[in-house]
């Protein structure tokens, strides 16, 4: 699920491949490209739910515009993971609401393909 050549941007230049963790999954993805990007190839659709009615959400514009790819990396909520690149070590979590604090609470698993 990774794109191989942009017809505009050409082969990306990739990094070395760095282990990550999702939702406490061990995944890979290359060093530097953004973490959605690393999440897409695993098949992971999903990065948070809204507050009010718990909607999922995932990549839309990729241009760090919106929010609905934002995620808690490393603890820090609404990151903008389209924009954000990935290293080794990363500990990537799915997003309830608009604070870190709420995954643990809400019950629901990170969201898959």
């Amino acid at each position: 699920m990774r794109i191989e050549e942009h017809p505009i941007l050409g082969k990306p230049q990739r990094g070395r491949l760095v282990p990550f963790l999702f939702d406490g999954k061990p995944l890979e993805g290359y060093e530097g490209e953004p973490i959605a990007a690393a999440l897409k190839a695993a098949g992971v659709m999903v990065h948070r739910y809204t507050a009010k009615t718990h909607t999922p959400r995932g990549m839309f514009c990729a241009i760090g515009r919106c929010t609905d790819c934002v995620m808690v990396v490393d603890g820090q909520p609404n990151v903008r993971t389209c924009v954000t690149p990935l290293a080794e070590g990363m500990d990537v979590k799915t997003q309830y609401g608009v604070s870190a604090g709420q995954e643990a609470s809400s019950g629901k698993a990170g969201g898959g393909a």
